[in-house]
């Protein structure tokens, strides 16, 4: 099987309702696998732990889990036009994996979520694909063959799938973003099989 890690930080719950609909694109190529998997939350004001699994939804992420991937796709929501903290604090616990090239030459994506529509998705999105880069990954957006990227009133970037929760956090993912993260998702599945085969 090919295994897609879907990796992802959600505060509210919008970026990992993306990450599901990631994961049903990735699982719609019969030979691909997605493995969802999130990071524990940091604190601002002390040095935090965290039980090794949380107490619901995705298990946290490990190092290895990047490793045995055959494709990425990393969400989080925005920060000021950046990606959250705990996602960041994860991927700066990546060098030996960089130094060792070891995501080098596999496929990745990028998803985002704000509370409105100019809440920083484009930039959030461009800020999480540079650390991928330095990791040697062959980012994937979207084309515009996806026709909702055009018809869209809510999310939906090239960069990759985003969406819009709403001041309250609470707005659910518009058919159209639900079709977005299915395309990311299908589309990394399909590339990580022809450049492994």
């Amino acid at each position: 099987m090919t295994h897609i890690l879907v990796l992802y930080y959600s505060r509210h719950g919008s970026v990992a309702d993306m990450a599901r609909y990631i994961a049903r694109g990735v699982e719609s190529i019969a030979s691909a696998e997605a493995v969802l998997r999130t990071v524990p939350p940091v604190s601002a004001v002390c040095a935090a732990t965290a039980d090794r699994i949380p107490d619901s939804g995705a298990p946290y992420a490990s190092v290895d889990d990047l490793k045995r991937c055959a494709g990425l796709a990393l969400g989080s929501p925005g920060r000021f036009g950046n990606m959250a903290a705990p996602l960041q604090s994860f991927l700066e616990q990546t060098s030996a994996l960089w130094l060792s090239g070891g995501l080098s030459g596999k496929p990745a994506g990028v998803f985002t979520s704000t509370s409105s529509l100019h809440g920083g998705q484009e930039s959030t999105l461009l800020a999480m694909m540079t650390p991928l880069l330095h990791h040697g990954m062959l980012i994937s957006g979207l084309p515009y063959s996806e026709a909702d990227l055009i018809s869209t009133q809510s999310g939906g970037t090239p960069y990759g799938p985003s969406h819009v929760s709403g001041s309250d956090s609470q707005r659910p993912l518009t058919a159209e973003e639900q079709r977005l993260c299915f395309a990311l998702g299908k589309r990394l599945a399909t590339l990580a099989d022809k450049l492994q085969a």
